[in-house]
């Protein structure tokens, strides 16, 4: 039988030190780019500072909001234990939303 590539050369045992090194320089290059790495305690998000109250909370209720609608369908496709888990969510969601429009009227209302 005719072999249509060559043998490879048996196992060497390679340093792998330098390509850790160069792997990891070109992962800082191209991901940090002089950005400073922050800190585990600061989370992925941040909120700024300048935002006022009512800001927040108009954002806040509109990603309830969104995840409601994400949420609800969800909860009559699936059927047993787990739809009463998704729907628990959804109820638990809902409470959140009316907590949520009512800080939100207050703040408007004090304006």
């Amino acid at each position: 039988m005719i072999k249509d590539s060559p043998n490879l050369p048996g196992q060497q045992d390679f340093d792998t030190s330098t390509l850790h090194e160069v792997a990891y320089r070109a992962i800082n290059h191209y991901l940090n780019s002089g950005k400073p790495i922050p800190e585990p305690d600061e989370g992925l998000f941040t909120v700024r500072a300048n935002l006022g109250t009512e800001t927040l909370l108009v954002n806040a209720a509109r990603d309830l909001a969104s995840i409601c609608d994400i949420a609800n369908p969800m909860a009559f496709e699936i059927d047993g234990s787990q739809r009463d888990v998704a729907l628990g969510i959804c109820r638990k969601l809902e409470g959140v939303q009316l907590l949520l429009d009512k800080a939100l009227n207050m703040a408007h209302s004090t304006a």
